[in-house]
């Protein structure tokens, strides 16, 4: 039997383009250095941001972990991998200096209303990530990407179809080279609610006018990461798409302000900010 198609009505239905704060917004001048931390999240949502990008490992324990790499080395103060490590162990390790790695449930409990793009890093958190997702109830506050196909796919038959998913890249290819948007759907099944994919490739522009069409036309959405330059980002809306993510929440926020396109509060407070 197919699996149902994916709900996009709890997640998607925000009033576009949606603006993603990448790994709460890494490279804002105030949070620099504290990717992935409570800290970065909050900020983001004092900016005014309700789209947080995650990523997600699990420890060799079992807690799930809002951090980016497979090894604590680049921006903690200790040394190993997260899969090899226990929760207690890894919670010695402090990023920048200060903050500890948050667990999801720290981040889904600190931030109620928040939504949360998630991208699966690591085989061993899709169970964990399903069932997180099961006990919560949370089926309309995540939208849940890889770069792997097979993770993809094993996370959306534990799932069975209930938690929006983004396009793998098998999928996002369909979608570049088909010459429709109805083909391209059936050949990824209906599965994917978006493409979420860089501008570029190298030399190669991905997102195109051609494939923002398409992708509208087989019923998907476009987010583009990770974008911090303000020509970017204007060279992008003016094409269409229906997200972007961004290091530089600051400056995404100041673009779509100027082009009356900011859904978060008229008045963001960051840090510093009379």
């Amino acid at each position: 039997m197919n699996s149902p198609a994916p709900p996009t009505s709890g997640y998607l239905d925000a009033p576009r383009p949606l603006a993603f704060a990448h790994r709460g917004g890494a490279y804002h001048p105030d949070i620099e250095g504290l990717e992935n931390t409570l800290a970065a999240f909050r900020h983001a949502v004092s900016l005014g941001y309700g789209f947080l990008e995650t990523d997600v490992h699990v420890t060799r324990d079992g807690v799930l972990l809002a951090f980016h790499d497979t090894v604590l080395d680049r921006v903690t103060d200790r040394t190993g991998s997260i899969g090899d490590a226990t929760y207690a162990e890894v919670q010695q390790a402090l990023i920048g200096g200060r903050e500890p790695v948050p667990t999801l449930a720290e981040l889904f409990d600190a931030f109620p209303d928040a939504r949360f793009n998630i991208d699966l890093k690591s085989e061993g958190a899709v169970e964990g990530l399903a069932s997180f997702i099961e006990e919560r109830g949370a089926w309309d506050r995540v939208l849940v990407g890889s770069f792997s196909p097979r993770r993809m796919e094993a996370f959306r038959r534990r799932t069975d179809g209930r938690v929006a998913t983004s396009a793998h890249p098998l999928e996002v290819v369909a979608f570049v080279i088909s010459p429709s948007g109805r083909l391209a759907r059936l050949l990824t099944r209906g599965k994917p609610v978006a493409l979420q994919v860089p501008h570029r490739r190298g030399r190669f522009v991905v997102v195109t006018r051609g494939l923002v069409r398409r992708a509208r036309a087989g019923g998907l959405q476009v987010h583009v990461w990770t974008i911090d330059d303000p020509i970017e980002m204007n060279t992008l809306l003016d094409r269409g798409v229906d997200g972007i993510m961004t290091d530089r929440t600051d400056i995404l926020r100041d673009v779509l302000r100027a082009r009356g396109q900011w859904h978060g509060p008229a008045e963001g407070r960051e840090k510093g900010e009379a």
